[in-house]
């Protein structure tokens, strides 16, 4: 089951109010199962985060996982990470992609968010995924 475009504004809409809440110019982008742009949103971002949010979003919802999970698991892999890093058209392994369920627990997308810290994109990725709780 895909994220379908009225789930993923859903969830975009808490997402850009607390990007809002915290006077934070960010890009934020919701990705469906195959990692397909649905929806998305450029706070007065600067142009270079939107990738970021992009592949923020792809990384979780390839993997199943958050991306800075993902992260983790990358930098245990020592030698095989600059690999692993690149596959898939590039990962981006930081806090701000966050796994997108239904009510079952099934993975429907992801949502990634950039232009903040780590800490304060995971908060606002988090704050959208939440709304499908």
């Amino acid at each position: 089951m895909n994220i379908s475009y009225e789930q993923s504004n859903l969830i975009l809409n808490p997402a850009i109010e607390k990007a809002k809440s915290l006077n934070l110019p960010v890009s934020i982008a919701v990705v469906d199962t195959g990692g397909h742009l649905v929806a998305f949103a450029r706070l007065d971002s600067v142009y270079g985060v939107v990738d970021f949010a992009i592949k923020k979003a792809r990384t979780a919802v390839m993997f199943g996982v958050d991306s800075d999970v993902m992260g983790t698991i990358i930098a245990g892999a020592e030698l095989h990470s600059y690999g692993m890093i690149n596959s898939n058209g590039g990962l981006l392994t930081i806090a701000g992609g966050v796994v997108i369920k239904n009510k079952d627990g099934v993975v429907i997308g992801a949502i990634g968010c950039s232009g903040g810290t780590a800490d304060q994109d995971k908060e606002i990725a988090s704050s959208g995924a939440s709304a499908m709780m």
